[in-house]
């Protein structure tokens, strides 16, 4: 890694159907980050907790760096506002882009695309092909189903705890920058 400020690439969800409380926590998420001096690297977007993580990193000093693929750009409106916007011609690129700028991988409640990012990090780094913290922010028991399900697969071989122990868990803020730092 380029010598530089510590970076934590957050994911989260993006439909603004959310409950206002994920909007909260993603607030105090980009809060967090910009107290600790770091920067955030993110999806891009204005919308939903993608916007409030950034805005609320923004408002505290943090730098911010967005990656939004082209064909996303109107429909989850880039934030022109980041200190750097960085335009991918697809969503390959875009977490290729995120990856390169991270120190640690944060996930908050989101959906399908946030899930797809956290097991895409997770069985990077089980697979040692980063030592990079991966932490799941998991505020409201939001994803039960999916830890269940995963603990499921460990019973019948074909999760390790070896690969369970690359995945910090954390139930609130404080926790979760924590994990991050190492």
């Amino acid at each position: 890694m380029v010598n530089r400020e510590f970076t934590v690439c957050v994911y989260c969800g993006s439909l603004d159907t959310v409950p206002q409380s994920y909007l909260d926590l993603a607030t105090a998420v980009g809060e967090g980050i910009a107290a600790r001096g770091w920067s955030l690297v993110w999806g891009g977007a204005t919308a939903s907790m993608m916007g409030a993580v950034a805005r609320a990193a923004r408002a505290g000093g943090a730098r911010t760096i967005g990656v939004i693929p082209q064909a996303l750009v109107d429909r989850e409106i880039a934030d022109r506002d980041a200190d750097e916007l960085i335009v991918v011609s697809g969503m390959r690129d875009r977490k290729a882009r995120m990856d390169e700028r991270a120190d640690a991988f944060l996930t908050l409640p989101g959906g399908l695309g946030t899930c797809e990012e956290l097991f895409e990090m997770w069985t990077s780094r089980y697979l040692d092909m980063h030592r990079r913290p991966v932490v799941l922010l998991d505020v409201d028991d939001h994803y039960k189903g999916i830890l269940a399900w995963i603990d499921e697969l460990r019973s019948r071989g074909f999760v390790s705890d070896v690969a369970l122990g690359a995945l910090t868990v954390a139930a609130d803020v404080d926790a979760a920058l924590a994990a991050c730092a190492g």
